[in-house]
């Protein structure tokens, strides 16, 4: 199994709090890691001075080669994950938030997986939350009728998930991903679509990797802690810009996915959602709507894109 390459992808903005101990988690996997990759947007805080003075430091041998790429301004998760991408080679990519750090089996545990089955093409360890090892942060994502997304678990005991199984995608927070799932579902050279910028990008390639005939895999035995920057409850303390971007990417997302043959019953599913959360958005949060001026300015391209994934997908074979 150790000739499968891996590399570990780390999109940083103001991470100094986390990188480090981030890092110091990489390191110590029991699976060699040949690259890693840390992506800066435009950091403020000494981010990217904490990683190089602690590269500097590291005098063992075996230590897997850093690649430091500094954006001039915050580009999103989404671009900058692509541009790690694009940096590497390797079999298998684990993409990874700064604020997260893994046990040392976290890697072996999920390529193990992968390997035993190579229609897996994302898999996922057990997340808990940092500041309580006994609550779940994500065991996968689900999606409801409504195409409504949530991560599985969050906020159960984390003795309610002991069993491995295979999900409907990962959350982007500690996922791994195969290179060849990457080649197969990226569309335009794009993994991860940038016009998301960030938030439900993970959803979205979950949902297009399905639909090309990919499966996805909880392994409750590779476990990681996750910080989670905004907590479930707290949508009141989310900038405007951010409940924006969350609110139109699943639209966005929903647009470029969602077949034909079945649109008609998710909209039926989906209306009692719809109405309740879009009365509450025209009395209490209308600035919200503003979003879907990025939805218009962008239409002709995500009709491209839907037109790209609907017929790759029509035309995979059934499993």
């Amino acid at each position: 199994m150790n000739n499968k390459t891996v590399s570990v992808h780390i999109v940083t903005f103001n991470s100094a709090d986390d990188i480090i101990d981030c890092l110091t988690a990489v390191l110590a996997q029991d699976y060699p890691v040949k690259q890693i990759v840390v992506v800066d947007n435009a950091s403020t805080d000494g981010c990217v001075e904490r990683v190089k003075a602690f590269y500097q430091k590291l005098h063992e041998t075996g230590v897997p080669s850093l690649v430091l790429i500094e954006n001039k301004i915050n580009t999103g998760f989404a671009p900058a994950h692509n541009q790690a991408l694009a940096a590497t080679d390797t079999d298998y990519v684990l993409v990874l938030n700064p604020d997260l750090t893994l046990e040392n089996s976290y890697i072996s545990r999920l390529i193990l997986q992968m390997e035993s089955n190579l229609r897996i093409g994302s898999a996922t360890g057990k997340l808990l939350l940092k500041a309580d090892h006994s609550l779940v942060d994500s065991t996968g994502l689900r999606m409801n009728r409504a195409r409504r997304a949530f991560d599985r678990g969050a906020g159960d005991p984390s003795t309610d998930w002991l069993e491995s199984d295979f999900v409907f995608g990962v959350s982007g927070a500690a996922a791994m991903y195969s290179r060849r799932m990457i080649e197969d579902i990226s569309v335009e050279g794009e993994f991860f679509d940038a016009d998301f910028f960030a938030y439900k990008e993970d959803v979205d390639v979950a949902w297009r990797a399905g639909l090309f005939g990919w499966l996805a895999y909880f392994e409750a035995e590779a476990i990681g802690y996750h910080e989670r920057g905004w907590k479930p409850s707290g949508r009141d303390s989310k900038p405007m810009f951010i409940r924006r971007i969350s609110y139109i990417n699943r639209y966005k997302m929903i647009y470029k996915n969602e077949p034909a043959g079945t649109l008609l019953l998710t909209l039926l599913y989906s209306l009692p959602y719809e109405l309740a959360a879009h009365g509450y958005t025209l009395l209490k949060e209308r600035q919200l709507l503003k979003a879907w001026s990025a939805f218009f300015e962008q239409w002709r391209h995500l009709k491209q894109k839907r037109r790209y994934i609907q017929n790759k997908a029509s035309r995979k074979p059934d499993a």
